[in-house]
């Protein structure tokens, strides 16, 4: 009986670490992979940013779109949007969902990402309060949406990626953004979405900081 005992304990004691293991793995390795592509999008979005435009250019998925930072997130609360919400995209960062309005576009500009792994672009969603400030940085402009909303949606309510959240077929009259993420945390039983409207167009300044703005002159 001891010996099975024993045994018994040995083999808690090694699921407890396996599962430790893995948990730090979910939250430190996914992140150390998500920052160093970020790193890399950052970099390209710069030289982008800074060649001659073209006319046609399209964002590539999987390529960096945009720059989205939320002030009330702090100072370094900063990501690269993705174009693309496929699993390798998200794993990169935040995702913009193909199809859905460009940044300070007529319609809905709706945005995915993780709120647990992947450096949890999202995690703290739910922490925004109404008139709160989501700064989206294009080539020339920044855009500065407000919240005006929070829901908590089923995973099959797709019609929150709508031009006109909640109204499918409707004519968009705003310029709307959409974040949505998995919620309760750990959890994909349900969506978080928090809807927001532009407020405020402004030409990006240049800058030698890269592609992070030289936005905090917005007034809050």
């Amino acid at each position: 009986m001891r010996t099975v005992i024993r045994g018994l304990g040995e083999l808690c004691i090694t699921a407890g670490l396996v599962l430790l293991l893995f948990v730090t793995y979910e939250l430190w390795g996914t992140g150390r992979y998500t920052r160093q592509q970020q790193d890399q999008l950052n970099k390209e979005l710069v030289k982008s940013w800074a060649a001659p435009r073209v006319t046609t250019e399209k964002v590539k998925l999987g390529a960096g779109l945009a720059l989205i930072r939320i002030p009330r997130f702090g100072a370094k609360y900063h990501f690269v949007i993705i174009e693309g919400v496929e699993l390798a995209d998200l794993r990169k960062g935040p995702g913009h969902y193909p199809g859905s309005a460009l940044p300070g576009a007529l319609g809905n500009f709706v945005v995915s990402g993780h709120r647990t792994t992947y450096s949890a672009p999202f995690n703290r969603l739910g922490e925004l309060k109404m008139g709160d400030r989501i700064l989206i940085d294009t080539r020339d402009r920044q855009y500065v949406y407000k919240v005006t909303d929070r829901k908590i949606v089923k995973p099959t309510a797709v019609d929150v990626t709508d031009p006109v959240p909640f109204h499918p077929g409707r004519t968009a009259t705003k310029h709307l953004i959409t974040l949505t993420t998995c919620h309760p945390e750990y959890s994909a039983a349900q969506r978080m979405i928090v809807f927001g409207e532009l407020s405020e167009s402004i030409p990006r300044a240049a800058a030698g900081a890269g592609a992070k703005p030289a936005a905090d002159r917005v007034s809050h």
